[in-house]
């Protein structure tokens, strides 16, 4: 078993266990719109077993970054319906990351009338890049009233349906990097006092009604989950992360999802990927810095069903015939990582059209 071994997750059949991680890249169009460059972006890169797609927002409130992209309009789903399509032709499997940034967001990136919401009133001591003014700090959230929950937790379902109707062969729900799922499971941005807040049960209701309501829909053969515990990214901090994730995957376990994506921590209080083989052994795909010989060895040995790669996929179109055909990789340029327009994002070549080759 390698790298090149296809791989079946629920309902999916990955021709490879090179999975594309979700990478924000800041190509959307108006209104929060895919664009056709985007779709370019993603059809270069359908050799991946799996292509997990940037984070897409449920519903304008969800949406905290400047140009990226959602799913709750009509205009919305068919834009990304062009996507599946190209890489559906080109033989690949993309599933969609369902992300409600929460509190980390800036209005100067939001549509009128969308709101900053999240389990409690604090603010995130960060700050993101806007076009409009630069540099920004976080907004200041409105507290989710207890009878709003459900409504938010409509919005992914809602969410999911959309993704299906375009074409996405599944669904991930984004559970770190501080977004709103982080915000209700950790201590620090999560005071409640009613059924979601305190205790760990409760803190971890709204992740587990999200994850409810995604898999009624689709099936838990298409349902995924992105974590890192004890990730303090975006102000996210929790008192004692093992404890909490490990209630979440006992209970995520028991919905049978078909995969758990796992961002493992060079150090911290957590074995991010020990803890997540207790549950998940046989459906977990790593990410975080793996090189090529270290991720051929995490599969051949059972460790991991999968790998995903962001950084390597942004210069490599073509990664996994790179790797296949042990050919160098390009080197991406991070001055072009979020700005909008085809340079350094559908300009990298294969390496079959690199000069010299």
């Amino acid at each position: 078993m390698d790298l090149l071994t296809p791989l079946e997750l629920g309902h999916l059949h990955l021709r490879n266990r090179i999975v594309m991680a979700p990478m924000t890249r800041s190509r959307a169009g108006t209104d929060a719109v895919p664009t056709a460059l985007m779709t370019e972006y993603y059809r270069q890169r359908a050799s991946a077993g799996m292509i997990i797609s940037e984070g897409v927002a449920p519903s304008a409130n969800g949406l905290g970054y400047c140009r990226t992209p959602g799913i709750y309009t009509a205009e919305q789903v068919a834009a990304w319906g062009e996507v599946t399509a190209a890489v559906h032709a080109a033989g690949g499997c993309i599933v969609a990351q369902i992300m409600h940034v929460g509190r980390v967001a800036s209005h100067y990136n939001k549509p009128a009338g969308a709101e900053t919401v999240a389990p409690s009133a604090i603010t995130a001591k960060a700050e993101m890049y806007t076009d409009e003014a630069g540099m920004q700090p976080m907004d200041p959230p409105r507290a989710l009233a207890l009878e709003e929950i459900a409504g938010v937790v409509e919005e992914y379902r809602q969410a999911t349906a959309s993704a299906l109707a375009a074409g996405f062969d599944g669904v991930e729900l984004h559970c770190t990097s501080g977004y709103l799922p982080a915000q209700f499971l950790s201590t620090g941005s999560n005071r409640r006092t009613d059924a979601y807040g305190g205790s760990v049960a409760n803190r971890a209701r709204f992740v587990l009604e999200v994850l409810e309501a995604m898999t009624a829909e689709a099936g838990a053969g298409r349902v995924g989950m992105r974590i890192c515990p004890d990730n303090g990214f975006n102000d996210l901090s929790d008192d004692n992360p093992e404890e909490t994730f490990d209630y979440l995957l006992a209970a995520a376990a028991r919905l049978d999802l078909a995969w758990l994506h796992v961002i493992r921590m060079p150090a911290g209080r957590v074995d991010n990927l020990a803890l997540a083989r207790r549950y998940f052994a046989d459906r977990l795909i790593a990410n975080e810095s793996y090189k090529l010989v270290e991720a051929e060895q995490a599969v051949a040995s059972g460790a991991v069903a999968a790998v995903s790669f962001g950084r390597p996929f942004i210069a490599n179109p073509d990664l996994v015939e790179r790797w296949q055909q042990r050919l160098p990789l390009a080197r991406f340029d991070p001055g072009t990582l979020y700005m909008p327009g085809p340079e350094g994002y559908t300009s990298y070549p294969a390496a079959a059209a690199e000069p010299g080759a």
